[in-house]
């Protein structure tokens, strides 16, 4: 009787721990713990909101892990990425918990993804990838930067949030993103 007991509750114990394993990290732990890094390293927090049904989230998750882009980037940023809007390509066990109500409160709610953010140490935004446009209060998306106007914008984002930015890395990124560019 014992045997059969546990040969009944051994598959149901692997599913649940199946599924506590595949549980996304919350956004604010994950936002937490971007803080304390950004503090200790002098640095701004660079977040991405993207999904994996969206091709230009693919897009950007390849800018973001180039060799030649990724050390500039670590250098200035702690890199962080949040799923959202997963129940769209009807994945929603993939989405960090959280990560909507970020997205909302850091002004992208309505624009897609992926959707980019700028903050400081402290968790508060210093610009996101909203860019000017007339007559849309709030700006347009630009999402991954591959046309020349959304480059622009992203070159932008860059230069206010970090005025430090050395020359040759801003010349580095802007090179590969126009190098990528569908023109």
């Amino acid at each position: 009787m014992h045997r059969i007991l546990l040969s009944l509750a051994l598959p149901l114990l692997l599913c649940v721990a199946a599924h506590a394993a595949q549980e996304q990290p919350r956004a604010e732990q994950v936002l937490a713990t971007a803080e304390s890094e950004a503090v200790a390293q002098h640095k701004v927090i660079f977040l991405v909101f993207g999904a994996s049904w969206c091709a230009p989230c693919r897009e950007m998750e390849a800018f973001l892990d180039d060799p030649e882009i990724r050390p500039i980037l670590e250098k200035y940023f702690v890199l962080v990425s949040f799923h959202v809007f997963e129940e769209r390509g009807k994945h929603p066990d993939l989405n960090n918990p959280g990560a909507a109500k970020l997205v909302a409160d850091f002004g992208g709610e309505s624009g897609g993804v992926p959707f980019l953010v700028f903050v400081d140490a402290q968790g508060q935004l210093l610009i996101n990838s909203n860019r000017p446009v007339k007559r849309k209060p709030n700006g347009e998306n630009i999402g991954y930067p591959a046309l020349p106007v959304e480059i622009d914008w992203f070159m932008t984002m860059l230069q206010k949030t970090l005025p430090s930015l050395a020359k040759a890395d801003a010349r580095t990124i802007e090179t590969w993103l126009r190098r990528a560019s569908p023109r």
